[in-house]
């Protein structure tokens, strides 16, 4: 199977090829949106990223994207050198210099800047933090259930990398999705330490079973804004809805999967491990959790 789709998976859209694009405040073309060989997210992978998304003009949720950022940057002791208004400033300018209403997507990146010599002790980056935000029409375009394998690789502790950072080292992320891939699959179902199911390599989980909406207790996993948005809105609804631990039997037995994440908000999973799930399409759960998220969006990005 080589039909591979990716959870990220955007209709093609040409204005993408003349974005500008924000670094340390300058909004430049694409072509000229570079950053030095000695720059330490480059070199390390040391940063923090938030991705964003913008509806009728306004980007969803932004208040609890800008405390995971300033959170994370406290974590790993990074000064952004910017407040939050700061920031704010600087996604607007960016997107009215594209001139974006709706249906984009904004990767916020914060690194610990250039380096005076290529080595990881974090006191060599002296020139400060290098910020920059890239900013793309994007509409997702997802053509069927995503299909996800079980790969060895694990959300860890939090004394190696704490799952919940958002860091720019993303190797283990990335070698999960490749063993996923190399199983004929779209993307990696992960598991946590324990062996219980956490999250795939880009998004946060869930299965439907008998009416129940599970995802894992979020010790182990990214706790994504969106995840915790579909859990608040099951609780209002009267969805009965669970952060637990469970298993791969469990899941297999689903009637139901999904993915959360703010690019493609909820994305259906129709086969795991070569196990269809449910009818290997949209079950009706996830369709009406799709309905109610698309509401607070109405709502909050009126």
């Amino acid at each position: 199977m080589n039909d591979h789709v990716t959870t990220h998976q955007a209709e093609e859209d040409a204005r993408n090829e003349a974005i500008l694009i924000y670094v340390n405040g300058r909004i430049v073309p694409k072509a000229e949106a570079v950053v030095s060989v000695y720059d330490s997210g480059f070199m390390l992978g040391d940063g923090v990223w938030e991705g964003l998304r913008l509806y009728n003009g306004r980007w969803a949720f932004l208040d609890e994207h800008l405390d995971r950022l300033f959170e994370a940057a406290k974590a790993i002791d990074l000064d952004i050198g910017m407040d939050r208004s700061g920031i704010e400033t600087a996604l607007l300018e960016t997107q009215i210099s594209n001139g974006m209403e709706t249906d984009a997507h904004a990767r916020l990146m914060v690194t610990r800047g250039v380096k005076a010599r290529p080595f990881q002790h974090p006191s060599l980056s002296r020139q400060g933090p290098t910020v920059a935000i890239i900013m793309e029409h994007s509409k997702p375009s997802i053509p069927r259930p995503i299909r996800l394998a079980t790969v060895p690789h694990i959300r860890g502790l939090p004394m190696t990398q704490d799952p919940k950072l958002n860091s720019h080292s993303k190797l283990n992320c990335i070698l999960a999705c490749i063993a996923a891939e190399k199983a004929g699959a779209d993307e990696a179902l992960m598991l946590d330490v324990h062996g219980f199911v956490n999250t795939t390599n880009a998004c946060n989980f869930f299965i439907v079973r008998k009416g129940e909406v599970w995802t894992s207790t979020g010790d182990y996993c990214m706790n994504g804004i969106t995840r915790r948005k579909v859990i608040d809105l099951c609780r209002e609804d009267g969805i009965p809805v669970f952060e637990r631990n469970y298993s791969l039997v469990d899941t297999y037995g689903a009637d139901e999967a999904f993915l959360t994440g703010t690019f493609g908000a909820q994305t259906p999973v129709g086969e795991i491990d070569g196990r269809v799930i449910g009818s290997g399409e949209m079950g009706p759960v996830t369709e009406r959790i799709r309905g109610l998220y698309k509401a607070l969006i109405e709502r909050t990005c009126a």
